[in-house]
């Protein structure tokens, strides 16, 4: 009976109702958008630095990360590596050597990251291919390399000039070799595009002498919900008391802590924001409550319980919030899906800032069911806390004083 009661009161006041409905139907969008923005942002920028050179996972050898010596290189079975691949959530393998060394032509002399990679592999992860600004890229029978352009332009080096490098090998062997340049790649990090150095893996072992070694296997996933399960998989492929297997946000800390710090910031910006939604919501049950202080004070002094009244307007405004959310999440979800489909894009100054550090200049919404449920369900339980503002004032009620009102 309460409940058919308080459905009925409801649209008793149809334009009353549609106002309270609003407000936690904008309340339930504004807080969804905010908070699938800067997700899918910060999934997107995660994204691009993972997939730049890291992988969302890695294998090495045990303490090769704390120290990252080319001694701590490594090897696996071919069965080992088929075992690997074959892992449902993991759609690739990317082997390496890597190791700092000297690169030097007439008079000048660089430090760098010298990598051996498979190029078709290396391709599949961080499409090493597509950063070509001159020349062409590596095949696996090659016997050149790749420089980054701004370690070309320190050096006054071009496609076809050769590149001395010399290094410590494994174990402390003399590594040393003189390579035709077959390529030049652009990285968007000043820092990669002033320090790296790729020969294919064949090549490059050979001039570490470190044949059949790796350092590092970068693991191509790429679904993020599939890391986890992923990286479990390989545990058990893999003699966790040997190898290291890394997920990403253990590789690139400082990006974690990045976004830990952005999202702390943004603490106070939803303060603000589920602030500004809850004097709304409660101006809309403040003027609802005030409009019928004269019918309360009826049903009161005919005799009408003040609990029974205070549950029944309470649960008109539980239902009003419920309806609100409802609509919320219908109204923000197709809203968040165009945005994730077609994403932001930035221009001018702030998107060559961005391009610099490797990130892409858009901004696009993650569309994710928790993000629009978490919403409406805050919304909500906001809603029937100010609910709670006419039980209050209906037992405070004094009849003669509101009717004459």
């Amino acid at each position: 009976m309460v409940t058919k009661l308080a459905w009925r009161n409801i649209w008793r006041n149809k334009r009353r109702t549609w106002i309270t409905m609003a407000s936690i139907l904008f309340a339930v969008l504004f807080g969804s958008f905010m908070e699938a923005l800067q997700q899918g942002a910060w999934g997107n920028m995660i994204n691009n630095v993972v997939n730049f050179y890291m992988g969302y996972g890695q294998i090495h050898q045990k303490g090769y990360w704390d120290e990252q010596v080319i001694d701590k290189a490594f090897t696996l079975s071919p069965q080992q590596l088929q075992e690997i691949e074959a892992i449902e959530e993991i759609q690739g393998v990317v082997p390496r050597i890597e190791s700092f060394g000297l690169v030097s032509t007439t008079g000048m002399t660089r430090g760098a990251l010298v990598v051996g990679i498979d190029p078709a592999l290396e391709q599949s992860l961080t499409k090493l291919e597509d950063r070509i600004v001159a020349g062409a890229y590596l095949e696996k029978a090659d016997k050149s390399v790749l420089v980054a352009e701004g370690l070309a332009k320190i050096l006054k080096l071009g496609v076809q000039d050769t590149l001395v490098i010399i290094s410590q090998g494994y174990h402390g062997v003399n590594a040393a070799g003189k390579y035709l340049i077959k390529g030049i790649v652009k990285f968007g990090s000043p820092e990669l595009n002033k320090q790296m150095v790729y020969l294919p893996l064949p090549v490059a072992q050979q001039f570490y002498g470190a044949e059949g070694l790796l350092t590092s296997i970068a693991l191509k996933i790429e679904d993020q919900d599939d890391i986890d399960a992923g990286l479990a998989a390989i545990g058990e492929v893999l003699d966790t008391s040997a190898y290291e297997i890394m997920k990403w946000d253990a590789l690139l800390p400082d990006l974690v802590q990045a976004k830990s710090l952005d999202s702390a910031g943004n603490y106070i910006v939803y303060f603000i924001l589920y602030s500004i939604i809850a004097f709304g919501i409660f101006g809309t049950i403040l003027m609802m409550t005030k409009e019928r202080e004269y019918e309360f004070g009826i049903l009161i002094g005919i005799g009408m319980r003040r609990f029974r009244l205070s549950a029944i307007v309470w649960l008109e405004i539980v239902l009003l919030g419920m309806l609100g959310a409802l609509m919320g999440i219908v109204v923000s979800t197709p809203i968040v899906w165009y945005f994730n489909k077609n994403p932001m894009r930035f221009s001018g100054n702030y998107a060559d800032l961005l391009e610099k550090f490797g990130f892409e200049p858009i901004f696009p919404t993650a569309f994710d069911p928790k993000i629009f449920v978490t919403q409406a369900l805050i919304i909500f339980i906001m809603t029937v806390l100010l609910a709670l503002y006419p039980w209050f004032k209906i037992r405070r009620l004094k009849p003669v004083e509101a009717m004459r009102d």
